[in-house]
């Protein structure tokens, strides 16, 4: 009976893990790009050159030097070397469109079981240069206050710096904004990147709401998969990352395989248990046939 239950465990946990993958290709298919367009089409002139190049791979300039919500002198190379990170380039004075972004951060991971300070690390950089570490302080305060997990002071950076340290790493992230002198204002889009342990920019997720699933996935694979659980990378086996649309997509055949490979073993579970209790019968019929097991007397 407890071969059978388990059996039974396998088969659901399986079931519930191609399930898993078949809800979100459905989601994949259901979800639709919108048709590209001229990204310079009815631009103000201003504008013409905002915008965020994807520099996959490429290795952050981790000897720059910022200072941090304390106005402690630090490099970028104190925040590297064990976990993953979340790279974000706003500014604190922002009215509007920054503090969409560190909200839309926030809520992500608040769904995520993962906490900032322990498995991963945020790092948000002021693109202002008269942005003080005042300045960084008030904010940090305001999005630990919405976080809401022990040790995230020591995990989420808020860092201030000079014009020639944030063009530096803004033309590494590509990250291209303007000031806009009338307004007092910087122009900019919104952008959040995931950032390997090395230093390597692995991921980018526009826009201010972020999927936690995606953000998830991402976090599992910069760290090289040494967070997550058996089914995240089983999620991951299903999904890869499209950097065209900064989602996690269906891979069909994977999916295909997957099952297959689940069937197979299942099939061959039941066949092993069923041949081993089949032997079991004959040596009970033999046991039965030679005297109900007693010892005859001569």
């Amino acid at each position: 009976m407890k071969k059978w239950m388990a059996i039974r465990s396998l088969q659901a946990a399986g079931v519930m893990t191609l399930l898993l993958c078949a809800s979100g290709m459905a989601r994949a298919q259901l979800y639709s790009e919108p048709k590209a367009v001229d990204a310079q089409q009815g631009k103000p002139p201003m504008l013409q050159n905002i915008g965020i190049d994807q520099r996959l791979n490429q290795q952050l300039p981790l000897n720059l030097e910022f200072r941090d919500e304390n106005g402690q002198p630090v490099k970028l190379s104190q925040y590297f070397g064990r976990k993953p990170v979340i790279l974000t380039m706003v500014y604190y004075t922002c009215p509007m469109l920054c503090g969409e972004v560190l909200s839309g951060i926030a809520s992500s991971l608040g769904v995520i079981n993962f906490n900032v300070g322990r498995e991963f690390d945020v790092i948000s950089v002021s693109i202002n240069p008269q942005d003080t570490p005042a300045d960084a302080q008030k904010k940090k305060q305001l999005f630990l206050q919405r976080y809401r997990r022990p040790g995230a002071s020591e995990g989420w950076h808020f860092l201030t710096g000079s014009q020639p340290a944030i063009d530096s790493l803004a033309k590494a992230v590509g990250f291209h904004y303007a000031y806009d002198a009338k307004s007092g204002q910087y122009a900019h889009s919104t952008a959040i990147m995931v950032v390997t342990p090395e230093g390597k920019l692995a991921q980018y997720f526009y826009g201010i709401e972020y999927s936690p699933k995606d953000l998830r996935l991402s976090l599992i694979e910069a760290s090289k998969n040494k967070i997550g659980t058996p089914v995240d990378q089983v999620l991951l086996y299903c999904f890869h990352y499209d950097p065209s649309t900064g989602h996690y997509s269906a891979v069909v055949m994977n999916i295909v395989r997957l099952a297959g490979a689940l069937t197979f073993v299942t099939l061959g579970l039941f066949m092993t248990i069923l041949f081993r209790n089949e032997k079991r019968g004959a040596r009970r019929r033999s046991w039965n046939s030679n005297g109900n097991g007693r010892m005859r007397r001569t």
